[in-house]
C-alpha cells in the first residue's frame, strides 16, 4: 500500500492513479478515498494524475486517539502534498472534505495550488448559533451522535438512504451501493467518526473562503438532505471571488455517485479550463 507518515506519527493511507497534472481528492465523513473512484479513474483516463487519501481515524489509515480537526486534517494534505513535491494542484473535496480544502488553503495559502473544487461541501458553516442563525439545528448533528454511540453500524445502515438520496424518486442507487457504502463507513473507527461530527458541523471556514484567490468550482445538489444547499454550496460560492455555481436541480448529497457522469463532465471540463 501507498503510505506516508505524518509529523506526528500518523500513518495515513492513498492512492496515486495516473500522470499529468495532480488532482488531490478528500472524501466525505464516514467514508475514505474508495467513494471517488469513478471520478479517480475518469480523470486519470483523459490525462491527470488524481490522488486521494484517507483521512486519520478512516479507511486504511491509523486510528489515534487525537488530531480530529480541521488545523490537522489540514496539515496532513499539506504534509501529503509535500511529501510527493505536488505544485500546480487542483485541490478537490467531497462533503466534509471541502473543509480540508478550505482550511488548507486558509492555512498554507495557494503556492502549490492552481484550482479549488467543492462538492456538496461543509463550506462555510454548518451549525446555526448566535451569528449564523440560518445554520441547520444542532440537535441533528447531537442526534448523529447519540446514533454512533448506540448502534453505529445501524445507525449508518439507516442514514445511507438520506446520503445516497436512494429515497428520492427515480434514483439509479441500488442496494449494493448502499451495501458498498456502508462497508465504507464502517471501515473508519468509532473515535474518528464520532469527534468529526463536531469538525464538521461546528468549524467556521468563513475567513478561510476570503482568502481563495484561485479559480474555484463550486457544485452541489438543491435536493441535499444531508448538507443544506442554502447554508453551504450557495454561501459558500457567495463569499469567493469569481466562484462558478454548479446547481444540480433535486440531486442528492452523494453527487459522486447519483450524477456521477454528469459530475465527471463538469469536473473535466473545469480542470481543462
Amino acid at each position: 500500500m501507498s503510505t506516508f507518515t505524518t509529523s506526528d506519527g500518523t500513518q495515513l493511507y492513498y492512492k496515486d492513479w495516473g500522470t499529468g497534472q495532480p488532482i488531490v481528492l478528500s472524501h466525505g465523513w464516514p467514508l475514505n478515498a474508495d467513494m471517488w473512484e469513478y471520478q479517480m479513474k475518469f480523470l486519470a483516463d483523459n490525462g491527470f494524475r488524481v490522488i486521494a487519501h484517507d483521512r486519520r481515524g478512516f479507511g486504511r489509515s491509523a486510528q489515534p486517539w487525537s488530531g480530529y480537526d480541521y488545523d490537522t486534517f489540514a496539515g496532513d494534505v499539506n504534509e501529503l502534498i509535500e511529501a510527493l513535491d505536488l505544485r500546480d494542484v487542483i485541490l478537490g473535496g467531497f462533503s466534509m472534505g471541502g473543509g480540508e480544502v478550505a482550511r488548507y488553503i486558509g492555512r498554507f495559502g495557494t503556492r502549490r495550488i492552481a484550482k479549488a473544487i467543492l462538492l456538496s461541501a461543509v463550506t462555510p458553516l454548518m451549525i446555526r448559533r448566535e451569528d449564523h442563525p440560518e445554520g441547520m439545528d444542532p440537535a441533528i448533528f447531537d442526534g448523529i451522535r447519540a446514533g454512533l454511540l448506540n448502534d453505529r453500524p445501524k445507525f449508518l445502515d439507516d442514514f445511507g438512504p438520506l446520503f445516497m438520496g436512494s429515497d428520492q424518486e427515480g434514483s439509479n442507487v441500488t442496494k449494493q451501493m448502499l451495501d458498498w457504502t456502508l462497508s465504507l463507513g464502517l471501515q473508519g473507527g468509532l473515535k474518528g467518526t464520532y469527534d468529526c461530527v463536531a469538525a464538521f458541523s461546528e468549524t467556521d471556514f468563513r475567513s478561510d473562503l476570503a482568502k481563495f484567490d484561485v479559480p474555484t468550482l463550486v457544485v452541489h445538489g438543491d435536493g441535499d438532505a444531508v448538507v443544506n444547499f442554502d447554508v453551504t454550496g450557495k454561501a459558500a460560492a457567495a463569499l469567493i471571488k469569481n466562484a462558478k455555481l454548479l446547481v444540480y436541480q433535486g440531486a442528492p448529497h452523494a453527487l459522486y455517485f447519483s450524477h456521477k457522469d454528469r459530475l465527471n463532465q463538469d469536473l473535466l471540463d473545469f480542470v481543462r479550463s
